[in-house]
């Protein structure tokens, strides 16, 4: 049985990899986003209107799937159209961690374009009073302020996006699920390895609650506690 287990916790370190590097893509999307709705341009914000939307009401499972089997053929389909051949393969973990970083990003924007919009509009404009760029704003005034705001919704997003991570097991990704089904189809003790899997999520979502409970008391210093 020890094997067993040894396996799973292999599969959590997989795990962990698609939480963070999902992350990446879902704040990097959710800043440009969030920047898109905030730009007053028409075309901006219709994009991104359009990109939150969708991601909102079509299913998780469905948009992962079209990223594994529908991605892999479009790409070959625009390589032809270029005159190019070329074997294009996607794997599990970049579709599992675009596709969750792509979802999660359509979340991120509205939360960071909310924590933007909960900042004065007053101090960006006294910055630029005092001669200070739009990126100097940005990195100085607003970027500090906006991550105490945007903690909470942030908070909620990753927490829930750790547990969607489950779902790549289904496009092949040997990742703790997939690894605790093995498990117990092998011993057949599914209740024990499923409640191990459970059990590991709930250690990875603790601890991420206490560490973004630090980074929330550092930066709601002198200001009002925003309990997460």
């Amino acid at each position: 049985m020890s094997g067993y287990y040894l396996s799973v916790l292999e599969g959590a370190a997989l795990t962990v990899a698609v939480s963070l590097a999902s992350l990446v893509v879902a704040v990097a999307l959710g800043l440009l986003g969030a920047a898109a709705k905030l730009s007053g341009r028409p075309v901006l914000v219709g994009s991104a209107a359009v990109y939150t939307t969708l991601i909102r009401g079509v299913p998780e499972l469905v948009l992962m799937l079209l990223v594994f089997y529908g991605g892999t053929i479009g790409l070959i389909h625009l390589l032809e159209s270029l005159g190019l051949n070329a074997d294009v393969d996607i794997n599990p973990f970049t579709a599992g961690v675009l596709t969750i970083g792509f979802i999660y990003g359509a979340y991120m924007t509205e939360t960071f374009r909310g924590a933007i919009l909960s900042i004065p509009k007053g101090q960006m404009e006294a910055a630029w009073a005092f001669g200070m760029s739009r990126p100097q704003t940005f990195w100085r005034i607003t970027l500090p302020q906006m991550v105490r705001y945007a903690l909470p919704g942030f908070t909620n997003n990753w927490l829930v996006l750790i547990k969607t991570t489950a779902l790549v097991s289904l496009i092949g990704l040997h990742e703790m699920t997939y690894r605790a089904k093995q498990a117990s189809a092998a011993t057949r003790e599914p209740f024990v390895f499923f409640l191990f899997a459970a059990a590991l999520f709930l250690a990875y979502t603790s601890v991420s609650l206490w560490l973004l409970r630090k980074v929330n008391a550092r930066y709601s210093l002198g200001t009002k506690k925003v309990q997460l």
